[in-house]
């Protein structure tokens, strides 16, 4: 007999985030890898002592590596995204009905800390990868394509990410420079229907 399924939503549903990324899965050793603690310290300065609580810096950094990672430079294409992968959601420390910072909220922070910052912290990331055997130190490939593959030793290639980083920073910045520019003009535009 031909089954069909129905899709109903359920009120209530058991459902654990940790038991649903794999083992072996990038970002849940990559989650049992990094301590980043150390950003609290390293961050405080820059942050007042009263008002509305920020994004948490060890989320906003983690979502710059998911970024880089997934070559997405855009800051609301790579919430969208993460609110889609269960195995980033976890990485970052979300369940699946946290809602994610607002792309403008990533923004800002990008602005509040100087490069310094940024390239002591992915320093310490690497680092620790290197220590804990996650990257040997010469060469570097991530493969996020979740099919089977039946292929040749003979016909791998080297996969490089899209740019270095350094040129991935200053895309950001020159796009959360463009974003800042264009809130700041009161600019409407008219278009004629005729």
């Amino acid at each position: 007999m031909q089954g069909k399924k129905d899709y109903q939503e359920k009120l209530f549903a058991h459902f654990q985030l940790r038991e649903r990324v794999p083992k072996h899965n990038f970002y849940r050793r990559l989650k049992e890898v990094l301590d980043l603690n150390f950003l609290y310290p390293l961050t405080k300065e820059y942050y007042g002592e009263s008002g509305q609580k920020s994004i948490d810096p060890v989320v906003f950094f983690k979502l710059c590596l998911v970024g880089y990672l997934e070559n997405i430079i855009s800051d609301m294409d790579l919430i969208v995204h993460s609110s889609m992968r269960l195995d980033i959601l976890y990485f970052l420390g979300y369940d699946i009905d946290d809602a994610l910072p607002w792309h403008s909220t990533i923004s800002r922070t990008r602005q509040l800390y100087p490069e310094t910052v940024f390239e002591q912290v992915f320093t310490e990331i690497l680092a620790m990868c290197v220590e804990k055997g996650m990257e040997s130190g010469h060469t570097q490939a991530i493969d996020s394509v979740p099919v089977k593959a039946n292929a040749s030793m003979d016909s791998l290639e080297l996969k490089v990410p899209k740019e270095d980083l350094e040129v991935h920073l200053n895309s950001i910045r020159a796009i959360s420079s463009m974003e800042q520019f264009f809130k700041g003009c009161n600019v409407r535009v008219f278009i004629n229907s005729k």
